[in-house]
């Protein structure tokens, strides 16, 4: 049984007793409003049938302004083409075959779009990564210069402490072997020359 503006005018609802439920008032405003837009839209099916069938039989009214040309959707897909005096089960058949087109464009044209966000973020990762690595090879490489130059300083100052204890290992005997000799050459001073 089809449903109709009048089945909806006519509909009672059971009122319950203590317990929460919807504004009788509210829904029955509601429902009014589902009323009127249901019978605008069923005159305007009724109107467009009589100007359909007006034009399949080759009289279309002079009178009849031109309808506006509907805005194209953004991925118009070509209609099913429906027999003239098709049976509405044809016509639901034709809707519902455009609507699986449309709902497969839109898939494909999703699944494309993921495709190519995966990709670009694939390629980004990857040069990030490069990046990264180029950097890392870098630091490394000063890091190395600058413990060779680090380890070249430490060989010079080795060098240099051994070379100053050398030399001055030589200076100080040198002065022991002058006193020595001095003392040798002298003899024992007696104490009473020393001052005591």
């Amino acid at each position: 049984m089809a449903l109709t503006p009048d089945d909806v005018v006519t509909k009672q609802f059971q009122h319950v007793r203590f317990k929460e439920g919807f504004d009788p008032d509210e829904v029955d405003d509601f429902l009014d409003e589902i009323v009127v837009e249901w019978r605008k839209a069923l005159a305007e099916n009724e109107e467009l049938k009589s100007k359909l069938a007006a034009y399949e039989s080759g009289s279309a009214p002079a009178a009849a302004a031109p309808a506006p040309a509907p805005a194209p959707e953004p991925t118009p897909a070509p209609a099913p083409a429906v027999a003239e005096g098709a049976p509405p089960a044809a016509a639901s058949a034709g809707i519902i075959e455009l609507a699986q087109r449309l709902h497969d464009e839109h898939v494909a044209e999703g699944q494309a779009k993921r495709d190519q966000l995966i990709s670009d973020a694939q390629a980004q990762a990857a040069s990030i990564v490069a990046e990264a690595e180029t950097k890392g090879r870098e630091e490394l490489a000063r890091l190395d210069r600058e413990r060779a130059t680090l380890e070249s300083r430490i060989t010079e100052l080795r060098q240099f402490e051994r070379d100053y204890r050398q030399q001055l290992r030589s200076y100080i005997e040198s002065h022991l072997r002058d006193l020595e000799t001095t003392a040798n050459a002298s003899g024992p001073t007696p104490v009473s020359a020393i001052g005591l």
